[in-house]
C-alpha cells in the first residue's frame, strides 16, 4: 500500500512537469491567494494596534474633558470678548464631588511665541500642574520638571520640549538660562525628551505634538497671563476668555470609569448653557477599536478567501482540461486493470501538490509584507509626495504585524481547496467509460 501511494505522487509529479507553464500559472493563483491572507490580516492588525496605542496613550483610566469653541450661530451676539470652555469652578466641583476621581489635573493652553537671543520660535505654552508629565508620559531627559513648590510659590520656571531646546539653544546648554515668552522671561528647568504626537480622536480631542512646547506651573500662567488671550484679524482685535483648556481625570479603577465619565457629564450639563465643552474616554475607544479590529480583520479575511476562491477555480479549470487532454491515458490504465479509486488518487495526488506547493510559497511569500511594504510607501514617497501627505498619519506609520493564526489558515485553506476543487475533475476522470475513453483521439 505505501509503494502504491509512493507510485502515485510519483506519476502525478510527473505528469505536472510535463506541462512546467501550465503547473506554474496554477500556483501562481494559488500563492497569490494564500499570501493575500496573510499580508492584508498583518496590515490590518498593523493599523489597528496603532490606533490602539494611541488610544492607550490616553490612559484606560483617564477622563479628559476639553474646551471647545461653540460655533459662531451659537456665539453670535456675545459681544468682542468670548467667554467659553470649562472653568475652574468645574475644576473645584469635580474634585470635590466626585468620590471615584483618585487625581485631577487642570491644563491651560495657548500659543505663544518664545525667543533666546536672536532666535525665536512659535510653540505651545502650556500651564500645568507636577503630575502633567507622568499623566501625558513625558520624561525628563536634563533637569527636572515643575514642582509643588514651583506651583505654589508661582515662580517664572519653565520646561522644554526636546524639539524647541534645539531650536533655542543649538549651542548652548538651556538649563539656568531664561526664555523670554513676549515681555516675560522664565527660567529653564529642565528639557524634556521626545515625545510622538498623538492623534486626533473624536470632535473633543485634537492631534496634540509635543515637539514645541514650553511648560510653567499653571499658577504662574494665571498669574502672569491670565484668562483673555486678543488676536488681530482684518485690522480689528477679537479676544476670547478660556479659564481652562483641559482638566484630566484619573479614576481610582478601570471599572468606574464610564459611571464616573456619566457623572462628570451630568455635573457639567447642570452648569453650562451651551455646550462648550467635550468629554473623552479613551477606555470607550478602546473597545470600540477593538471592535472594529474584529470587524476590520473579517473583512480583510472575506477579500482574501475571495483570491484564494478565484485560484481554487483556477485548479479546477486546469484540471477539467488535463482530463480531456489525458482521456487515452485513463483509458489504457484502465484497460490494464486500474480502478476508479486509483484515477480519483492519482487526479488527487496531482491538484493536492499544485495547492501545496502554492501554500508553501504563499507563506513564504506572506511573511515579506514588512520589507516589501515598506519598499512600496517609499517609492510612492518619493513619486507621488502629495498623496502620500494626504493619507492618515496611522496608515503612513502603521508596521504590519503577521498575525500568527493567518499563517496555518492560509495554508489550510489553500489545501482544502486544492481537494475541494480537485475532486470534482477526479471523479469525471474515473467515471469515464474504458472503451470509449481508448477511442478518444
Amino acid at each position: 500500500m505505501t509503494f502504491l501511494w509512493f507510485r502515485t505522487w510519483q506519476l502525478g509529479v510527473k505528469s505536472l512537469l510535463l506541462h512546467p507553464l501550465r503547473s506554474l500559472l496554477t500556483v501562481l493563483g494559488i500563492f497569490i491567494g494564500t499570501a493575500s491572507v496573510i499580508w492584508l490580516l498583518a496590515i490590518g492588525e498593523g493599523i489597528s494596534r496603532k490606533a490602539q496605542e494611541q488610544i492607550e496613550s490616553l490612559g484606560a483610566n483617564n477622563i479628559i474633558v476639553r474646551s471647545i469653541k461653540p460655533p459662531s450661530e451659537v456665539t453670535e451676539g456675545m459681544g468682542r470678548l468670548l467667554s467659553y470652555g470649562i472653568l475652574r469652578n468645574d475644576y473645584e466641583r469635580l474634585h470635590e464631588t466626585i468620590p471615584t476621581v483618585e487625581r485631577i489635573l487642570p491644563i491651560r493652553e495657548m500659543r505663544r511665541r518664545f525667543g533666546f537671543s536672536s532666535r525665536m520660535v512659535d510653540g505651545r505654552l502650556v500651564g500645568c500642574t507636577p503630575q502633567y508629565a507622568e499623566v501625558t508620559r513625558l520624561e525628563v531627559d536634563r533637569g527636572r520638571f515643575i514642582s509643588d513648590g514651583d506651583l505654589r510659590d508661582r515662580h517664572n520656571y519653565c520646561v522644554l520640549a526636546a524639539d524647541l531646546a534645539t531650536r533655542l539653544f543649538p549651542f548652548e546648554d538651556p538649563i539656568g538660562r531664561s526664555v523670554r515668552v513676549e515681555r516675560d522671561y522664565y527660567v529653564v528647568l529642565g528639557v524634556m525628551k521626545p515625545r510622538a504626537p498623538s492623534a486626533g480622536i473624536g470632535g473633543s480631542l485634537a492631534a496634540q505634538e509635543f515637539d514645541n512646547d514650553v511648560y510653567i506651573p499653571i499658577t504662574t500662567l494665571w498669574n502672569r497671563i491670565g484668562d483673555t488671550v486678543f488676536t488681530a484679524r482684518s485690522g480689528s482685535f477679537e479676544a476670547e476668555q478660556i479659564e481652562l483648556s483641559q482638566i484630566t481625570l484619573r479614576v481610582d479603577e478601570v471599572k468606574n470609569v464610564l459611571e464616573t465619565a456619566d457623572l462628570v457629564k451630568e455635573t457639567l450639563e447642570r452648569y453650562h448653557r451651551i455646550k462648550d465643552y467635550g468629554v473623552t474616554v479613551p477606555l470607550e475607544l478602546l473597545e470600540q477599536a477593538r471592535t472594529t479590529r474584529l470587524m476590520f480583520i473579517i473583512f480583510m479575511g472575506l477579500i482574501a478567501a475571495i483570491s484564494l476562491l478565484v485560484g481554487g477555480i483556477g485548479i479546477m479549470n486546469i484540471m477539467l482540461a488535463t482530463v480531456t487532454e489525458r482521456t487515452r491515458e485513463i483509458g489504457i490504465r484502465r484497460a490494464l486493470g486500474a480502478k476508479r479509486g486509483d484515477i480519483i488518487r492519482q487526479f488527487l495526488v496531482e491538484t493536492i501538490v499544485l495547492s501545496t506547493v502554492g501554500g508553501i510559497t504563499g507563506v513564504l511569500g506572506g511573511l515579506t509584507v514588512g520589507p516589501v511594504l515598506r519598499l512600496i510607501l517609499a517609492a510612492l514617497e518619493k513619486t507621488t509626495p502629495q498623496v502620500m501627505a494626504q493619507l492618515p498619519e496611522i496608515i503612513r506609520t502603521a508596521t504590519p504585524v503577521i498575525v500568527p493564526w493567518s499563517i496555518p489558515l492560509a495554508f489550510g485553506i489553500s489545501v482544502t481547496i486544492g481537494i475541494i476543487f480537485g475532486l470534482y475533475p477526479a471523479r469525471r476522470a474515473a467515471a469515464m467509460d474504458p472503451i470509449e475513453a481508448l477511442r478518444h483521439e
